[in-house]
């Protein structure tokens, strides 16, 4: 009986172990934003029913940076810079709201289709409408579904524009919520987020790390 127990547990283990790598891949190659849809999607193509297989969010997110530190490289670290150094214009024009980096950006997993993703706070969410008006931004309203915190959530406004090749998604919370980061969908923790100058201090430390170019001449 126990020795059976281990064999279940082992093969679930495994079983976990390839969904969250091929819901990475699909992450990766795809363009699926959604962490729960890639996870579906894997188990359909491996054919797995076994919803105690199914990987945590925060395991296909490992994955994800396994998948892409093995396969991406030079092309993912480039990506990845692109994407902060437009997140970091973006925190500076939108100072006056308080802006912080979220999201995929901010945790190095961005690829080829993530938006670069804000978070702004002002209990006026008229404001942020009539600033990109003024500043002549044409953007695309939207609204999404944010945890505060474990008792509070809501549906708050979302602005979505593109900036170049790059797209920025806004998502105006009240100014209050700027003392408390909102909780995570991938593991239900208070998020990651960056000022404009912790991000100018994140972009500095990638390019210390950076291996020197190399001369091919």
């Amino acid at each position: 009986m126990h020795r059976a127990r281990q064999h279940a547990g082992s093969r679930t283990r495994e079983l976990r172990h390839r969904l969250a790598h091929e819901a990475a891949r699909l992450i990766a190659e795809g363009g699926i934003r959604d962490f729960h849809h890639a996870k579906r999607k894997a188990a359909a193509r491996l054919g797995i029913h076994d919803d105690a297989s199914l990987p945590r969010n925060d395991e296909i997110e490992d994955a994800l940076r396994e998948y892409q530190r093995l396969f991406l490289g030079d092309t993912h670290a480039d990506h990845l810079r692109e994407k902060r150094e437009a997140a970091l214009q973006a925190l500076e024009f939108f100072a006056s709201f308080d802006a912080r980096l979220v999201g995929p950006v901010l945790a190095g997993t961005a690829g080829a289709h993530d938006h670069v993703t804000l978070h702004l706070y002002c209990d006026d969410a008229d404001a942020v409408a009539r600033f990109l008006d003024d500043a002549g931004i044409p953007a695309e309203s939207r609204s999404r579904q944010v945890r505060l915190d474990r008792t509070r959530d809501g549906d708050f406004p979302v602005w979505l524009f593109g900036a170049g090749d790059t797209l920025i998604d806004l998502t105006v919370l009240p100014a209050g919520a700027l003392r408390q980061s909102p909780l995570s969908a991938v593991d239900g923790r208070p998020m990651q987020r960056a000022s404009a100058s912790q991000l100018r201090r994140l972009l500095a430390e990638d390019e210390e790390a950076a291996p020197p170019a190399t001369d091919t001449r």
